[in-house]
């Protein structure tokens, strides 16, 4: 199982769990981007190993507020996993482990679909996450309710497709493909506000 190279700096990270998202970073930061995902999109691993950590990496520095959007529609028929895992990942949002756990599951995407055994075994790599409660939870399906209202929330928003990222209402990455590296996905937060000296 692998993870983000920067998961210790990931550990920092406050996280809550507000209706159908997860808000991860101070609650006083300045600007809020809105990141829509499903645990078992390919593009959104991409996204998450090279804009997703520039972001997060923001979010450490307190520069911005991260409202995710976990999308769970590539399960249609239970193909993907995808269910299982936004599960897994409300349940590591209540054992405060949410960053390094979500870096964690985009890091170990499998080829085939998320299954409990995998979700457990990819939490091994989150110190602290693994214990009965968190155990439970991912096998006993606890947050099947809130997956439903998250997949809600993110039709809500009318996007077609994940990765997302919205600030302001508006796509930030996505038409010059700038979301998948790191260094021009930084560029792109600065010219809408993010991550520049204040």
């Amino acid at each position: 199982m692998r993870t983000s190279p920067i998961a210790d700096r990931l550990a920092e990270l406050p996280a809550m769990v507000d209706g159908p998202k997860v808000v991860v970073g101070r609650a006083d930061a300045p600007r809020t981007a809105q990141v829509l995902v499903d645990p078992k999109c390919g593009h959104c691993a991409q996204f998450e190993e090279t804009g997703g950590e520039a972001l997060l990496e923001l979010a450490v520095d307190g520069r911005v507020k991260i409202e995710y959007g976990l999308a769970s529609f590539l399960d249609q028929g239970g193909a993907s996993g995808s269910v299982k895992a936004v599960n897994a990942l409300r349940a590591s949002a209540e054992a405060g482990k949410f960053a390094e756990y979500l870096a964690a599951v985009f890091a170990s995407q499998p080829r085939g679909k998320y299954t409990d055994e995998l979700l457990l075994k990819i939490a091994d790599v989150v110190p602290g996450l693994r214990g009965e409660d968190f155990d439970a939870a991912v096998a006993g399906k606890r947050y099947g309710g809130w997956v439903a209202e998250a997949e809600r929330g993110f039709e809500a928003t009318g996007a077609q497709a994940t990765p997302l990222v919205l600030v302001d209402g508006k796509p930030v990455g996505s038409r010059d493909g700038s979301m998948f590296d790191a260094a021009a996905f930084k560029e792109a937060l600065k010219r809408v506000g993010i991550g520049a000296p204040a």
